[in-house]
């Protein structure tokens, strides 16, 4: 992929960093040559980012062109709101503290070269928000208030205003970023578009094994497109790519819908869409939209501190009480005695003010369909744990235990299960889901609508075997074809 340095004036950027070639900005917006382009990155260093600029119009063109510049339009106009950028880096507050806490001054300005500070006591905060704040250079402001720095602004710089006694080390650090490991500029097979895989090395419950990650990681590359995995540290790396695929455990308040909510905004086609996270990971949601949609579910009630007592006359014991964003077995729990459901209930409202409670459906295996792009592509038995109620049985010391998974060909499927966990998936959105149901005496019950369904290989792959990665690849393929269409329209 090409990489363009934008500058007002080459003179602006006296820096020769490998594999990059350096375009004036009236040539870029002008020239037929670069609006043929491709694939390129453009990484937009001009003089100003005002509004119907030269280097406004850098941005915006770059995106109808369906080049990857930095900074993108979104980013330009964040960055002119200093309530804006408080909000997106309200996060930060104990990185900003440690580090600018030795300071004697009130007042401290930071300068960031492509995720950089010169001194290296500075140098994990400038991470930081060149995470958060995409530009290739950047000026933070902070001043301390009542004991405590706050940021009062961050803007872009341009190229010009480098302090010559800096240039050494920008042309470093542009270097590093451009070439080095995992970066933009890599000898590999042309692919047509670039996929990230996010994933967690030291989950133990991942939803892939790592079996799955590598024929994920195959199906990609056998359909023309460049995979890569990513970790939580490349937040900031997301306008490299096309796609972002997350394959680590999914919660709101957590990295991973971070990474999703940023590949979105930033134009990625992603699964899973922060929306579907959302709405996944609160079980309350989820039984208020089958409620409304009249689709079978276990009895089930949303319990406050003012209707505990309507437990027991509702749904009658044992019960099962689940945390809203519970996940994995955890935050679910059978409680069997009025004092266990007191106490129970008790310690989950310390935390939500919602919770949900459902009547105990004992059965050998749940069944999960999963559905991608509105169509179910497998389906399985999933068998509880030994000696447990649950599929996912956890031992209180960090080990767990599972079932055995068993896959069943969709056709081969009761079609009263495969249709009404499309119908559940659908209600949701277009993304990957896993519909969970039990069958209790000829009848079916929706228990969850999980986004982030689990694919390991030798359980989810059972009968399509490699073809379901290819299937799930090729959904990301055709949706970045489309928004390239659409970009170039």
């Amino acid at each position: 992929m090409r990489v363009l340095v934008v500058v007002h004036n080459p003179r602006d950027w006296p820096l020769d960093v490998p594999d990059t070639t350096v375009v004036p900005a009236r040539a870029y917006l002008t020239d037929p040559a670069w609006g043929e382009e491709r694939n390129a990155r453009v990484f937009n260093l001009c003089k100003s980012y005002r509004y119907q600029s030269l280097g406004y119009y850098v941005s915006l063109l770059a995106e109808a062109r369906g080049h990857k510049p930095l900074p993108r339009t979104g980013t330009i106009e964040d960055l002119k709101s200093p309530n804006l950028v408080r909000l997106l880096t309200e996060g930060l507050e104990e990185s900003i503290q440690r580090a600018l806490a030795p300071l004697k001054s009130d007042q401290f300005e930071l300068s960031i070269y492509f995720g950089r500070n010169m001194t290296s006591r500075y140098d994990a905060l400038a991470k930081r928000l060149f995470g958060l704040l995409q530009a290739p250079l950047l000026r933070a402001t902070f001043e301390r208030q009542q004991a405590q720095w706050r940021i009062r602004s961050v803007r872009p710089i341009a190229a010009s205003d480098i302090p010559a006694q800096h240039h050494d080390f920008v042309l470093q650090a542009a270097t590093d970023y451009f070439t080095g490991p995992g970066r933009l500029v890599r000898q590999r097979p042309a692919a047509r578009y670039d996929l990230a895989i996010l994933h967690d090395p030291d989950n133990p419950e991942p939803p892939s094994n790592p079996k799955a990650i590598q024929k994920f990681l195959r199906a990609a590359e056998l359909l023309g497109l460049q995979p890569e995995l990513v970790t939580r540290a490349d937040i900031g790396r997301l306008p490299q790519f096309d796609g972002l695929f997350i394959r680590d455990t999914t919660f709101v308040n957590h990295y991973t819908y971070r990474f999703s909510r940023r590949a979105a905004a930033e134009g990625l086609v992603v699964i899973d869409h922060p929306d579907s996270i959302l709405k996944c990971n609160n079980k309350v949601y989820c039984a208020e939209l089958l409620a409304r949609h009249n689709l079978p579910a276990p009895r089930t009630l949303l319990v406050h501190r003012d209707n505990i007592d309507r437990i027991v006359p509702t749904l009658a014991l044992p019960c099962v009480l689940k945390q809203p964003d519970s996940s994995f077995s955890v935050g679910v729990d059978k409680v069997e005695t009025r004092e266990e459901l007191v106490a129970r209930v008790g310690t989950l409202l310390e935390k939500s003010e919602l919770v949900i409670a459902q009547e105990w459906l004992p059965t050998a295996f749940d069944w999960r369909v999963g559905v991608l792009d509105r169509r179910v592509i497998f389906v399985c038995r999933y068998y509880m744990a030994a000696g447990h109620w649950q599929i996912v049985k956890h031992d209180g010391g960090g080990g767990w235990s599972e079932g055995p998974t068993v896959a069943v060909a969709v056709s081969e499927a009761p079609e009263e299960i495969v249709r009404t966990a499309l119908r559940a998936a659908n209600l949701i959105g277009d993304g990957f889901y896993g519909v969970d149901l039990k069958e209790v005496g000829g009848t079916h019950y929706i228990m969850e609508i999980n986004d982030n369904p689990n694919v390991d290989a030798g359980n989810e792959d059972g009968v399509l075997k490699d073809a379901l990665y290819r299937e799930v690849m090729g959904v990301f393929l055709r949706r970045i074809e489309a928004r390239k269409r659409g970009a170039a329209r």
